[in-house]
């Protein structure tokens, strides 16, 4: 994966950032952040900032955001991530809109999805999309 880009999710981020940081999920994201590496979306920077607790956390948060190429969520992501959807219902699986929404954005863009969510896991072969999974390290290190 030497010289992709990655979209962290926000289900890895929030483990990176707490106070209490999971160490290798904090390394990872510091690796990729340090390699400038990493870009993110409107809906992943929505569902972090929602989550601030005070003004000045959100500002900081917001700034460093910000400073990450965001991924356009245009027309056809949106028409694509309807498509990606139904075809995942089909098969039996029901994806939150916004991991739908974020998996597109990541196929339309040729980035990998660093996440710490089964739901990406399931998207992985249908859609082909890339990943790199921290589901199982979160299990333990939360067990």
């Amino acid at each position: 994966m030497a010289n992709d880009r990655f979209l962290v999710d926000s289900s890895v981020w929030i483990f990176a950032l707490r106070k209490d940081p999971i160490p290798p999920i904090r390394d990872r994201v510091a690796a990729l952040l340090r390699d400038d590496a990493v870009v993110t979306t409107g809906v992943i920077k929505l569902e972090i900032l929602t989550g601030a607790k005070t003004e000045r956390e959100y500002t900081r948060l917001k700034s460093r955001l910000d400073a990450l190429e965001s991924l356009q969520t245009d027309e056809r992501v949106w028409q694509m991530a309807c498509r990606h959807g139904f075809t995942l219902r089909r098969q039996g699986m029901t994806i939150p809109t916004t991991d739908l929404l974020i998996a597109t954005c990541a196929l339309q863009a040729g980035v990998v999805v660093v996440h710490a969510d089964a739901h990406f896991d399931l998207m992985s072969g249908p859609l082909g999309l890339r990943t790199e999974s921290h589901v199982r390290l979160l299990k333990k290190a939360l067990s």
